[in-house]
C-alpha cells in the first residue's frame, strides 16, 4: 500500500510515512527518548487510491510520532564583511532539530 501523510510543523511540510525518521525544528527544549507527539496539522493524506485533502487542514487526521531526542545541525558559518573599512565579523551558528520517528498515519 502507498499510505503517506503530508504535515505542518515549524513553519515547513513534510512527506511522512510510517517508519520514517526526520529531523523537525525543536519542539521543546528538553525533548525524552520515546515521548509520544502528535502532529495535527495534517495537510493530505493518500492511502492507496484515496486521496484526501484539507482546505487548509484535515479535520480529525492526526499523524503520531515518537521522539528520538534533540540534536543539533552542522555547522553554519556566519561572515559579515564591509570592503574598504577593516570590518570583518565571523560568527557561527548550530540549528537545533528534534528527531521523530512517525509510527502511525
Amino acid at each position: 500500500m502507498n499510505n503517506f501523510a503530508v504535515i505542518e510543523t515549524g513553519g515547513k511540510q513534510y512527506r511522512v510515512k510510517a517508519g520514517d525518521v526526520l529531523r523537525v525544528e525543536k519542539l521543546a527544549d528538553e525533548v525524552e527518548a520515546g515521548a509520544k507527539i502528535t502532529f495535527d496539522k495534517v495537510l493530505l493524506k493518500a492511502e492507496g487510491e484515496k486521496v484526501e485533502v484539507g482546505t487548509p487542514y484535515l479535520k480529525g487526521a492526526v499523524v503520531e510520532g515518537e521522539a528520538k531526542g534533540n540534536v543539533r545541525g552542522e555547522r553554519k558559518m556566519v561572515f559579515r564583511y564591509h570592503s574598504k573599512t577593516r570590518y570583518r565579523k565571523k560568527k557561527t551558528h548550530r540549528q537545533r532539530y528534534t528527531e521523530v520517528r512517525i509510527t502511525r498515519i
